[in-house]
């Protein structure tokens, strides 16, 4: 039987693809924890410099497949047991947390609950415009999870994102970059072509750099010190322009050159 995780590397580039089209990538057990092995190994890999997810044929991921569970974990029972967090938990550890590499959505088409939670977890959004995004929660008498509760405010503020829940708003293509759930949308037909270009182009710059940069990001929402913020970002930039590809980068600047990046 095939599985419902699809991964294939172009250059630094690893594509991780949600392959049960004919769901349309609802969520089944295996399908969701693949999705977390696949980012944290992805994160482990030296050669992956950028991190894109998206769906098979016409969806993104149409939330928790409610047509029954496999009953696939990883875990043993007693993990399992003691694991309150689950995988719909995991989305966001593994995406933000335990990945420091640029992981790019590839929202190709609808995206409701669960499956909007596993998106608004990737770092930056391109969106098909015939694409739908609905979180779901208040029709079916639930409340938000996925990390929504985090990611929906602070993609698109507080009100917005009370009310896009609230209201059980539907936003389809140019409205969701309209109120922040992504920054571009795309025409249908070119969407496929324009994420696989988008990811390249990150990999122009130094992975060392990129990597710093969401750490500094990710750690800022985590801590309200605001020296010890400030202490992380100056410890961080003495990293990069310690490294390899951080004096290449002047090198070239002064060189008037396009820099060749290494990831050392």
């Amino acid at each position: 039987m095939p599985k419902p995780v699809r991964i294939s590397d172009e250059g630094h580039v690893r594509t991780i693809v949600l392959d049960r089209p004919e769901k349309k990538n609802a969520l089944s057990q295996e399908l969701a924890w693949g999705v977390v092995a696949a980012v944290d190994e992805a994160a482990l890999d030296d050669n992956v410099w950028v991190v894109a997810i998206t769906g098979s044929g016409d969806a993104f991921c149409a939330g928790l497949d409610l047509s029954g569970s496999d009953g696939f974990t990883p875990y043993t029972p007693m993990t399992t047991q003691l694991d309150d967090i689950g995988w719909v938990g995991q989305f966001l550890l593994s995406i933000r947390k335990r990945c420091d590499k640029p992981v790019v959505g590839g929202i190709n088409g609808v995206a409701v609950g669960a499956g909007l939670g596993l998106a608004m977890a990737t770092d930056v959004r391109l969106i098909a415009r015939s694409a739908r995004l609905m979180a779901g929660y208040t029709r079916i008498g639930g409340s938000p999870d996925a990390g929504l509760t985090i990611t929906l405010p602070q993609a698109m503020g507080h009100e917005k994102a009370m009310r896009f829940m609230m209201e059980n708003r539907t936003l389809v293509g140019d409205e969701a970059v309209t109120w922040g759930l992504a920054g571009e949308a795309v025409d249908d037909d070119k969407f496929a072509e324009r994420l696989a270009a988008y990811c390249q182009q990150l990999c122009e710059w130094s992975p060392i750099t990129l990597r710093l940069l969401k750490r500094g990001i990710v750690k800022a929402y985590e801590t309200s010190d605001l020296e010890q913020q400030l202490r992380y970002e100056v410890s961080n930039i003495r990293r990069a322009f310690g490294s390899e590809d951080g004096q290449e980068a002047r090198r070239a600047f002064l060189e008037k050159r396009k820099p060749v990046f290494q990831g050392r």
